[in-house]
């Protein structure tokens, strides 16, 4: 009785406190101080986490969302929670977030273990941003790019006859740490939904080629006479995050195969900088029927099955940290229907050891 009042005091306290503070246009993008992080280990996590609102915003939590109440949507920031902490990794990049109040919430919730930083994108149609939760500071603050391409790209198989056009990546950020004598760059995206559909899968090739030419940029640019950017064995770059899309070379548990060059550009295989760099995927060392991120219902019975799997969710490297990574699991730790308090996506998990 006395740790179900206990729970029911902080439920009532979480609910309180996101009624009543005026904090819905919170960021926390800020690094006072760079320091440098001595480590042997590291666990990275990449999670959609599924519309963690607490603050109203074009009716989330309500009817334009997952979550039609508040209460609903404090159930399901414990249940994101429960999952971080079986896990418990050092730095989790989290997409489908409000803002940093949510994040200080999730972090209350996981006893402030972690540091929240988050800085707002351009999506005020569902206000959904990217943010992490980390044990260890990055040594910048974070930032974003505002730099535009165009579409449909050069070598697209979207199969859009639309109009051309131009467009950003909406939500993503990007920052750095120091990490024995590495710099690694890390860099968080969100990109368009729908991964077979002709008009999205042309502007999320647009947003692809906006990351890869950020790539480039903080990987020392190209070099002139090579056309190629230098490896340099103190820096290393990682992408994470939730790319709506499918991967040709690593397919998942049901074959999903792209309609676009999304991956291929991410990689370097493909776009304005073809060859000039590569990035790995880590869900090569993940086995293929554990493949899978994500649950889309397409026939609507509200019940899940291994046919309605696809993995949609990627983190990407370069090859000196893809060295010394030691372990990838993609768990699936709930099942997934109508009416759950999970997300509608499955964490992907990267252990590396330095």
């Amino acid at each position: 009785m006395y740790r179900i009042m206990i729970a029911w005091i902080s439920l009532a306290l979480l609910m309180a406190l996101a009624t009543t503070t005026n904090t819905n246009d919170t960021q926390c993008y800020i690094v006072n101080s760079s320091k440098t992080h001595t480590v042997s280990q590291l666990r990275i996590m990449q999670y959609n986490v599924e519309w963690l609102f607490l603050k109203t915003y074009n009716n989330c939590p309500g009817s334009g969302c997952s979550w039609p109440n508040l209460a609903d949507a404090t159930t399901h920031m414990q249940n994101v929670a429960s999952v971080i902490r079986t896990y418990n990794p050092d730095i989790v990049n989290l997409c489908e977030v409000e803002g940093c109040y949510e994040l200080g919430q999730l972090n209350g919730l996981l006893q402030n273990a972690y540091t929240p930083y988050l800085l707002f994108g351009t999506d005020t149609s569902t206000g959904q941003n990217v943010g992490i939760l980390t044990k260890y500071s990055p040594s910048v603050s974070l930032q974003r790019t505002s730099a535009t391409s165009t579409y449909p790209v050069a070598g697209s198989r979207c199969n859009y006859t639309g109009p051309g056009g131009s467009t950003g990546v909406s939500k993503h950020y990007y920052t750095e740490y120091k990490i024995n004598d590495m710099t690694v760059y890390f860099i968080g995206a969100h990109l368009l939904a729908m991964p077979t559909e002709a008009s999205r899968c042309a502007s999320r090739e647009a947003q692809a080629t906006v990351l890869q030419r950020l790539v480039v940029e903080l990987l020392g640019g190209i070099d002139p006479e090579t056309r190629h950017v230098d490896d340099n064995p103190n820096i290393g770059l990682i992408v994470s995050g939730d790319m709506n899309d499918y991967d040709a070379e690593i397919q998942d548990a049901n074959n999903n195969h792209p309609i676009s060059i999304v991956l291929d550009i991410l990689k370097g295989y493909a776009g304005e900088y073809a060859l000039a760099y590569e990035l790995y995927s880590v869900a090569a060392q993940v086995v293929k029927n554990e493949r899978y991120t994500d649950w889309w219902d397409p026939n609507g019975d509200c019940e899940s099955s291994m046919n309605e799997m696809s993995m949609i969710d990627h983190v990407l490297m370069t090859s000196n940290l893809l060295e010394i990574v030691k372990n990838v699991t993609i768990p699936h730790p709930y099942r997934q229907y109508c009416g759950t308090f999970d997300s509608d996506h499955f964490p992907m998990i990267i252990d590396l050891q330095f």
